[in-house]
Protein backbone atom coordinates (compact mmCIF):
# COMPACT_ATOMS: atom_id res chain seq x y z
CA UNK A 1 0.00 0.00 0.00
CA UNK A 2 2.83 2.20 0.72
CA UNK A 3 3.02 1.78 -3.08
CA UNK A 4 -0.19 3.39 -3.70
CA UNK A 5 -0.03 5.65 -1.29
CA UNK A 6 2.90 7.29 -3.00
CA UNK A 7 1.24 6.85 -6.16
CA UNK A 8 -1.86 9.02 -5.04
CA UNK A 9 0.84 11.29 -3.25
CA UNK A 10 2.53 11.75 -6.73
CA UNK A 11 -0.64 12.38 -8.43
CA UNK A 12 -2.08 15.31 -6.16
CA UNK A 13 1.55 17.03 -6.34
CA UNK A 14 0.71 16.77 -9.91
CA UNK A 15 -2.47 18.11 -10.20
CA UNK A 16 -1.65 21.19 -7.62
CA UNK A 17 1.31 21.82 -9.95
CA UNK A 18 0.11 21.44 -13.21
CA UNK A 19 -3.21 23.87 -11.81
CA UNK A 20 -0.67 27.05 -11.71
CA UNK A 21 0.67 26.02 -15.23
CA UNK A 22 -2.44 26.84 -16.60
CA UNK A 23 -3.07 29.31 -18.84
CA UNK A 24 -5.17 32.17 -17.24
CA UNK A 25 -8.78 32.32 -17.99
CA UNK A 26 -9.33 35.49 -20.17
CA UNK A 27 -11.17 37.86 -18.39
CA UNK A 28 -14.63 38.94 -20.33
CA UNK A 29 -14.09 42.54 -20.45
CA UNK A 30 -17.79 44.48 -20.61
CA UNK A 31 -16.81 46.54 -23.53
CA UNK A 32 -14.92 45.11 -26.27
CA UNK A 33 -12.66 47.72 -27.84
CA UNK A 34 -14.47 48.67 -30.94
CA UNK A 35 -17.03 50.32 -27.96
CA UNK A 36 -14.50 51.65 -26.38
CA UNK A 37 -13.40 53.69 -29.22
CA UNK A 38 -16.91 54.61 -29.98
CA UNK A 39 -17.45 55.91 -26.33
CA UNK A 40 -14.22 58.16 -26.31
CA UNK A 41 -15.14 59.52 -30.00
CA UNK A 42 -18.52 60.18 -27.92
CA UNK A 43 -16.77 61.85 -24.89
CA UNK A 44 -14.64 63.92 -27.50
CA UNK A 45 -18.32 65.20 -29.68
CA UNK A 46 -19.51 66.23 -25.81
CA UNK A 47 -16.50 67.87 -24.89
CA UNK A 48 -16.40 69.62 -28.73
CA UNK A 49 -20.14 70.77 -28.16
CA UNK A 50 -19.99 71.71 -24.82
CA UNK A 51 -17.06 74.36 -25.27
CA UNK A 52 -18.69 75.57 -28.65
CA UNK A 53 -22.00 76.57 -26.97
CA UNK A 54 -19.97 78.18 -24.29
CA UNK A 55 -17.86 79.93 -26.38
CA UNK A 56 -21.20 81.22 -28.27
CA UNK A 57 -22.72 82.22 -25.17
CA UNK A 58 -19.76 84.37 -24.17
CA UNK A 59 -20.18 86.06 -27.69
CA UNK A 60 -24.11 86.84 -27.18
CA UNK A 61 -23.70 88.04 -24.20
CA UNK A 62 -20.62 90.55 -25.71
CA UNK A 63 -23.42 91.79 -28.07
CA UNK A 64 -26.24 92.25 -25.74
CA UNK A 65 -23.67 94.10 -23.19
CA UNK A 66 -22.77 96.11 -26.26
CA UNK A 67 -26.60 96.58 -27.28
CA UNK A 68 -27.66 98.05 -23.75
CA UNK A 69 -24.62 100.43 -24.26
CA UNK A 70 -26.02 101.58 -27.64
CA UNK A 71 -29.36 101.56 -26.28
CA UNK A 72 -28.53 103.91 -23.68
CA UNK A 73 -26.52 106.56 -25.30
CA UNK A 74 -29.42 106.64 -27.84
CA UNK A 75 -31.82 107.21 -24.84
CA UNK A 76 -29.34 110.25 -23.62
CA UNK A 77 -29.41 111.80 -27.15
CA UNK A 78 -33.27 111.79 -27.54
CA UNK A 79 -33.23 113.39 -24.26
CA UNK A 80 -30.47 116.24 -25.64
CA UNK A 81 -32.60 116.66 -28.48
CA UNK A 82 -35.85 117.09 -26.45
CA UNK A 83 -34.24 119.67 -24.81
CA UNK A 84 -33.13 121.18 -27.56
CA UNK A 85 -36.43 121.19 -28.91
CA UNK A 86 -37.86 122.80 -26.50
CA UNK A 87 -34.90 125.72 -26.20
CA UNK A 88 -36.09 126.36 -30.48
CA UNK A 89 -39.73 126.38 -29.18
CA UNK A 90 -39.29 128.90 -26.22
CA UNK A 91 -36.53 130.94 -28.58
CA UNK A 92 -38.81 130.92 -31.67
CA UNK A 93 -41.92 132.58 -29.68
CA UNK A 94 -43.63 135.89 -31.39
CA UNK A 95 -42.64 137.87 -28.18
CA UNK A 96 -39.01 136.73 -28.06
CA UNK A 97 -38.38 137.68 -32.14
CA UNK A 98 -40.22 141.00 -31.93
CA UNK A 99 -38.46 142.33 -28.93
CA UNK A 100 -34.89 140.63 -30.94
CA UNK A 101 -35.79 143.00 -33.66
CA UNK A 102 -36.67 146.01 -31.94
CA UNK A 103 -33.47 145.85 -30.53
CA UNK A 104 -31.56 145.68 -33.92
CA UNK A 105 -33.74 148.41 -35.05
CA UNK A 106 -36.13 146.54 -37.39
CA UNK A 107 -39.33 147.82 -37.98
CA UNK A 108 -42.43 145.61 -39.09
CA UNK A 109 -43.93 146.58 -42.32
CA UNK A 110 -47.56 144.53 -42.01
CA UNK A 111 -47.85 144.67 -45.64
CA UNK A 112 -44.70 142.77 -46.50
CA UNK A 113 -45.41 139.74 -43.87
CA UNK A 114 -46.42 136.53 -45.16
CA UNK A 115 -47.51 133.89 -43.33
CA UNK A 116 -45.95 130.15 -43.10
CA UNK A 117 -47.67 127.09 -42.00
CA UNK A 118 -45.37 124.26 -40.82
Amino acid sequence: MSNLARKLQQEQQQRTVQAPAKAPAKRNSILTPGEKILMFVFGAIVCFGATFMVSKQAAIYEVNKEIQIIEGNIQEQQKINSDLEIQISELSTYERIKKVTEKLGLTLNEDNVKGVEN
